[in-house]
């Protein structure tokens, strides 16, 4: 087993500054992907970040790393793409609860079904931030924003149940009010071989004046503190829709298996750009020349 070398934060921070909201909790997630990235040893080299569309999915070009901005919905196909082309590479995710668990949410559930070795850091804040305060897929009911000024009549999606359902490998739930604590869970994920979700409560302090630093933090403790075991599917399942004045934190489930990649042939003599494509040049050429 090769020695984990932790690295210097600083080493991943990128020459442009964030411009978010002040107080927004994406600045802790940042922080928090830095640190884990540096805990994993993980050279910037060796790391991609990929988006979609949102406020949060501006978060690749705060790092220094490789960095992909990409569609709206979209981050966990093109990641999927990267990391299937250079298994070599260490491929994070990022991006918002309307990114990723809205029009994003189809392309999500078949790469844990896969369990693609790819970590998905998703910034929750229950609310679409970028449009200025509409509804999103995890607002809870009641909640009055500009698209529901009479209170919210949908159930917000589960996706911590979601994912274990689909067959993701590792998933959890992190606070940015809980900084430290989140990097280290991160680092599990990315650490973890397999699909890793985590869940980020990231509060918006512009748009949702109900799911504030406050409101959390009277509610919120880490499962780490208590006698939980993440390895019980079923019980991590009900684990995933506790709700209300106690909400955990932390790693809810993790398994060892399979991956897609463990299961794919092509991958048997190594990463996809590192194996020779067995054509003649003459040939490569006119295959290039057809296609311009």
């Amino acid at each position: 087993m090769s020695t984990v070398v932790e690295l210097p934060v600083d080493l991943f921070k990128g020459p442009i500054e964030p411009d978010w909201c002040p107080g927004c909790g994406d600045y802790g997630v940042l922080k928090s992907v830095q640190q884990a990235a540096a805990i994993c040893g993980v050279q910037p080299k060796d790391l991609l970040i990929v988006s979609g569309i949102g406020c949060s999915s501006n978060l690749p070009g705060f790092m220094h790393a490789y960095g992909i901005h990409s569609l709206h919905g979209r981050s966990v196909p093109v990641a999927t793409g990267a990391h299937l082309a250079n298994t070599d590479l260490k491929v994070v995710m990022t991006g918002g609860d309307g990114d990723g668990y809205g029009i994003g949410v189809g392309h999500f559930i078949h790469a844990m079904r896969r369990n693609l070795n790819l970590t998905y850091v998703v910034m929750d804040n229950q609310i679409y931030g970028l449009t200025t305060g509409q509804c999103s897929p995890t607002t809870t009911v009641g909640h009055r924003t500009k698209s529901t000024p009479e209170g919210n009549m949908e159930r917000p999606i589960n996706p911590l149940a979601l994912a274990i359902v689909a067959g993701a490998t590792y998933v959890a739930r992190g606070f940015s009010g809980e900084q430290k604590h989140l990097a280290d869970i991160i680092a599990g994920g990315i650490a973890h071989k397999g699909f890793a979700l985590i869940d980020v409560f990231s509060p918006c302090v512009t748009y949702n004046k109900v799911n504030t630093y406050p409101w959390f933090k009277e509610r919120v403790y880490k499962l780490e503190e208590t006698d939980w075991n993440p390895s019980d599917a079923g019980r991590s399942l009900q684990k995933a829709f506790e709700w209300g004045d106690k909400i955990p934190l932390g790693v809810l489930y993790k398994s060892d298996q399979l991956t897609y990649e463990d299961s794919e042939p092509a991958f048997e003599q190594g990463p996809l750009v590192k194996q020779k494509l067995g054509l003649e040049s003459k040939l490569f050429a006119e295959l290039i020349e057809e296609m311009v």
